[in-house]
């Protein structure tokens, strides 16, 4: 019996790689060297703003060029920093273009699948942030190629993000494709809207939004094996 799908789409922040523990580390880093605090309020006070800014990006109320500053104003109106946004902002992508840290299962999963998959990267980020991060990562060669929103010119959730991969996917056939995420704006939103069938990584146990039709939701990365295997 031929296999269901040819083509695996993985997104990398939180799927694959660990952001969240990337961003504590080069916000760390970008903090000290400016000599702010670094106490878990103030960088999980960071992180929300930054991931608001994102979901406002996915609608298009920002542009990337603007958040990758308006973040830190933001951060430094909160707390009253007298401190350039834009010297922060150049800093903390110099130190989190170091941060390669895979999340657990991820380089298991990626080599139990190449070679039995065409496997690729779709992500939303900046490009020479991505690049780096997924060029110094222990995973890199399992994959085919690597789609940043950022080089695209479109991020996802829009159909132009995926009007890109698609065309340049050698023979791609979207009903033969699955696309692996934990983001329910960007990744599942973009691949149901699209008509690729999507796998929600979902570690906290959310609720499954009514009337977002998921095909598979997993609470661990390994579990994909259950589900392509």
């Amino acid at each position: 019996m031929p296999k269901k799908y040819e083509w695996l789409l993985f997104d990398a922040d939180d799927t694959l790689l660990d952001f969240k523990l990337g961003e504590k580390r080069a916000i760390t880093a970008t903090f000290l060297a400016a000599g702010l605090p670094t106490d878990d309020e103030v960088i999980e006070t960071y992180s929300r703003i930054n991931d608001n800014l994102w979901k406002m990006l996915e609608r298009g109320e920002v542009t990337k060029d603007r958040l990758k500053v308006l973040r830190f104003e933001q951060f430094c109106e909160h707390y009253g920093f007298d401190y350039d946004g834009a010297a922060l902002a150049d800093a903390y992508v110099e130190h989190l273009k170091k941060q390669t840290v895979l999340l657990d299962g991820a380089e298991d999963v990626s080599r139990a699948l190449y070679g039995k998959y065409k496997m690729y990267i779709i992500t939303n980020g900046i490009e020479a942030v991505q690049t780096a991060r997924f060029g110094g990562c222990a995973i890199k060669d399992y994959f085919e190629k690597c789609y940043i929103s950022d080089a695209i010119g479109v991020a996802k959730p829009k159909k132009g993000f995926f009007d890109a991969v698609a065309a340049d996917i050698p023979d791609f056939d979207k009903s033969r494709a699955l696309i692996i995420g934990d983001s329910l704006t960007s990744d599942i939103k973009g691949g149901v809207e699209y008509g690729i069938d999507t796998c929600w990584l979902n570690p906290a146990g959310k609720e499954i939004p009514e009337g977002m039709d998921i095909t598979y939701v997993i609470g661990d990365i390994c579990e994909l094996l259950n589900i392509l295997e």
